[in-house]
Formats: structure tokens, C-alpha cells, sequence
């Protein structure tokens, strides 16, 4: 240690590699030596120096503790980094990682979707640096832009993301709390007519596998379009009467027993089953079909049936099999949903799925697909005549 005539307090500390660093250093009222090192020789003048150190020692002598003061900066400088680090991104891929782990396939991927293009700006921004303001910009910019549906789910996801990050101390609050209700999309009531089921019914029936089966399963079963895609060869029982969705893939979160029709045994007979590969609808052998908007468009194209959409088959059925005289509540099991007929009380103690019942039901639906399919039958209107196809 060599210590400066001219600056009391200002020093060089060489070490036995030669490094030469300036310090700083006082006795404080207690007795013990304080040292503040002040930077690098050559990095600093020997005038910059003693600036530096004069007024360290200002400081020091007005009670300020340069060792805390130091250790604090340190700590903030880490703490900054860190928040830095934390991208939107990144938190948004650890949430889907570690806390949507065992919720369904299609929940994680569209809740990781629906924040990623929502703030796809805002991205590689520190995710506690997201203001409210912004948050509550781009989902009005969504509402605004026709997607106000979607602009109600991506709040629901913040939100859920966000609490999560919270409650680690990955951000100090949750942006996505108490913001304006977003105004959701009417709901759609689009049924389709025996004429258009019987149109999309023909279509698919000479659609190349594995689409034209999968449309006429998809349309038989009432089944969402997620389950369908993913069935696999092992759902199915051995004499391929029944068809178990697992829990993973519904939406529920409860398996779901589907009674399969002769025409839908059909269908399924008409798919080139994949030599170790258990998918059932599937191009690659490896995953699940995709590309349902093209499909669509041409189904759409050669059927001349529009504005309709495959959720729109589960609306149709059920619609269909109240005319037929089928009970509301067996309806609700079909489409595994909570029955609405049935009080909160009875839906608590109500376990019967009425299996027996959900069998007659989708034979029926299947009897009544295929007669729209051959125009044998109508029930439209007394003045609606259906002309068979020549």
C-alpha cells in the first residue's frame, strides 16, 4: 500500500502480480479502517484520482456509509440484470413450462399463442417493465379490430400468467387486474339445414383419407374438432363400438365415452392404418393432421355450403335431436358439457352419463345424416322439397 503525500486518504494497493488499483481509505468513529477502491491505475489519472477520492471522503465524513452505499448499488445492479433477463418471453415460456405442464395440449398451446401474437411488440421488453397502459391499448387495438372475443381470452391468459409470475416474485404486480371487461363476440347460433348437412356429408364422403373421414367422424360423433384430429387406434375398443377421449385431450378435463354409429365404423374401416403408429388421422405418421383451413375452403368450395364453420356440426346435432325428442340433458352429455337442465345441487349428486341413452341418441343423429345425405326425408319446411342428387 502507498499512500499519497499531497491527498491524505488516497492510496495505490499493488498486489504481487503487479496489479495497481487506486483506493480510498479512513478510520471511522468506531476504530475500523474503511476502504472504497476507486478504480484501476492507468484506467484514471493521478489528478482524476485524487478528485475521486476528496470527495469519497466528504462523504465519509458526513456520516454516509460507502461500504452500504456500494453494496446496495451492487445489489440493485444484480436485481436489474435479472429483470432484464426476464423477457415477456421468457416469462411467458417458463408459465407455459412449469405451471401449464399438466393442463390439456390445446389450452397450453392456445393460452401461449394468444399472449405471444397479442403483445408479439413487446416481446424482448423486460415483462416487468409492461405498463398497464400498454396492456389495456392492445387489447382495445384487438376489440377494435374485430377479435373481441379473442382480446377476452388473451386477458385471461395475462391475467393467469401474471399471478402466477407474482406470487414467485418474478414481477412486483398484476397488470392484468381490474381492466375494463372487453365485450365478448355474440354468441353463434349458425345451424346448418338437412340440405346443407346432406351436401357436406356427399363431399366428404368421396374426400381422400385421411380428411373425408375425418369430416364424416367428425360430423357423426359431435365430437370438437381437437379430439377428433388426435384419436388414436388404442381409444378405440376392439370391436370399435365405443371410442374413450382421454382426459388430456378434453376439455373438461374428464375422459369422455363416444358411442360409434355403423356409418362412423365406416368411415374409421376407410383409414390406412400406419404400421406401428397409433395416430389415427394423420399425413406424417408421427403427428396429428393439420391444415384445417385449407380442408375447409375446399369443402366449402365443392359442397356450396358457406359461413359455417366444423364446431358448427355439434350445434346442428344437438339442435336436431331436440326435434327428434331427445332429452336436453342427454344432449349436454354428448357434447360433454355440464347439463343445464339439472340444478347445482342435482349436477353435484347427478353421476349417471346416460350411456344407454347417448347411444340411441347418436344412432339417431347418424340415421338423420345419412337421410339428408340421400334426400330421403326433410324437416325444413312443408314447402321445402329436397331433389336427390342425379
Amino acid at each position: 500500500m502507498v499512500f499519497d503525500a499531497e491527498c491524505p486518504g488516497l492510496g495505490v494497493r499493488v498486489t504481487a502480480k503487479g496489479t495497481r488499483t487506486f483506493i480510498v481509505q479512513r478510520t471511522d468513529p468506531a476504530g475500523r479502517k474503511v476502504r472504497i477502491s476507486l478504480g484501476a491505475w492507468g484506467g484514471m489519472t493521478l489528478e482524476q484520482a485524487r478528485t475521486a477520492a476528496r470527495a469519497q471522503l466528504g462523504q465519509m465524513a458526513a456520516g454516509v456509509d460507502l461500504v452500504a452505499e456500494r453494496t446496495r448499488k451492487r445489489a440493485e445492479a444484480v436485481a436489474a440484470k435479472a429483470e432484464a433477463a426476464l423477457t415477456l418471453e421468457r416469462l411467458i415460456g417458463d408459465w407455459v413450462a412449469l405451471h401449464l405442464a399438466n393442463r390439456r395440449p390445446r389450452y397450453r398451446a392456445e393460452a401461449e399463442r394468444a399472449l405471444r401474437v397479442g403483445f408479439a411488440a413487446h416481446l424482448a421488453k423486460p415483462a416487468a417493465k409492461l405498463t398497464k397502459q400498454t396492456v389495456v391499448n392492445t387489447i382495445d387495438a384487438m376489440a377494435m379490430g374485430g377479435a373481441s372475443a379473442m382480446a377476452g381470452r388473451t386477458v385471461a391468459y395475462g391475467r393467469a400468467c401474471y399471478a402466477w409470475a407474482t406470487k414467485r416474485g418474478k414481477v412486483d404486480g398484476n397488470l392484468f387486474l381490474g381492466l375494463p371487461v372487453v365485450t365478448a363476440a355474440a354468441p353463434r347460433e349458425r345451424v346448418l339445414t338437412d340440405r346443407e348437412i346432406g351436401a357436406i356429408w356427399n363431399v366428404a364422403l368421396v374426400m381422400a383419407e385421411p380428411w373425408g373421414p375425418l369430416i364424416r367422424v367428425l360430423l357423426l360423433t359431435l365430437a370438437r374438432r381437437e379430439e377428433v384430429a388426435g384419436m388414436r387406434w388404442s381409444e378405440l375398443t376392439e370391436d370399435g363400438a365405443t371410442w374413450e377421449i382421454p382426459t388430456a385431450r378434453m376439455k373438461a378435463g374428464r375422459p369422455h365415452l363416444v358411442h360409434l354409429a355403423d356409418p362412423t365404423r365406416a368411415a374409421l374401416e376407410g383409414v390406412t392404418r400406419i404400421n406401428g403408429q397409433d395416430l389415427v388421422f394423420t399425413t406424417t405418421g408421427r403427428t396429428a393432421v393439420s391444415g384445417f383451413s385449407k380442408i375447409k375452403a375446399a369443402l366449402d368450395k365443392a359442397s356450396g355450403v358457406t359461413g359455417w364453420r366444423l364446431h358448427d356440426f355439434r350445434r346442428t346435432g344437438v339442435s336436431t335431436l331436440a326435434g327428434l325428442g331427445f332429452n336436453p340433458v342427454v344432449a349436454d352429455k354428448l357434447l360433454a358439457h355440464q347439463p343445464h337442465a339439472l340444478s347445482a345441487v342435482a349436477r353435484v349428486y347427478q353421476r349417471n352419463d346416460f350411456l344407454t341413452e347417448r347411444k340411441a341418441a347418436l344412432e339417431a343423429w347418424a340415421s338423420h345424416v345419412l337421410r339428408c345425405a340421400t334426400g330421403s326425408e326433410s324437416t325444413e319446411s312443408d314447402n321445402v322439397v329436397t331433389l336427390r342428387r342425379a
